[in-house]
């Protein structure tokens, strides 16, 4: 998973839309005066979405300079949360969730059934 092959602890995702014509520069301004947050953190993982939810940027400083990443996906959407202008964190789950299309704030997910146990085996 890309947060665990970073040695990312911390996944932040920008809620809402960002100018995703940004670059580094642009986007650890934005970490730092927007959301107020420490951009040169090295065990967190920035996550942005622009207006047409295709394509996510992400930025992570690794000690000796940042690392940006971007995808596009071809077909398909974000289900990115669009509530607020925030940053909040989120869990390597809910960003499995997210990058494969799904709401990452969802309630729960399914619950794993198991069998009661006979008392009397």
């Amino acid at each position: 998973m890309l947060a665990e092959a970073a040695g990312v602890k911390k996944i932040i995702i920008a809620c809402g839309r960002t100018d995703l014509r940004k670059g580094i520069d642009g986007l650890a301004q934005l970490i730092g005066t927007k959301y107020d947050l420490n951009p040169f953190e090295k065990d967190v993982l920035f996550l942005f979405c622009g207006r047409r939810t295709d394509r996510i940027k992400a930025v992570h400083y690794e000690g000796d300079g940042f690392c940006l990443l971007y995808k596009r996906y071809e077909s398909g959407r974000l289900k990115w949360p669009r509530t607020g202008e925030e940053a909040k964190q989120i869990s390597e789950q809910q960003l499995r969730w997210l990058l494969e299309g799904l709401n990452p704030e969802q309630p729960k997910a399914v619950q794993k059934w198991q069998p009661k146990q006979a008392e009397n085996l």
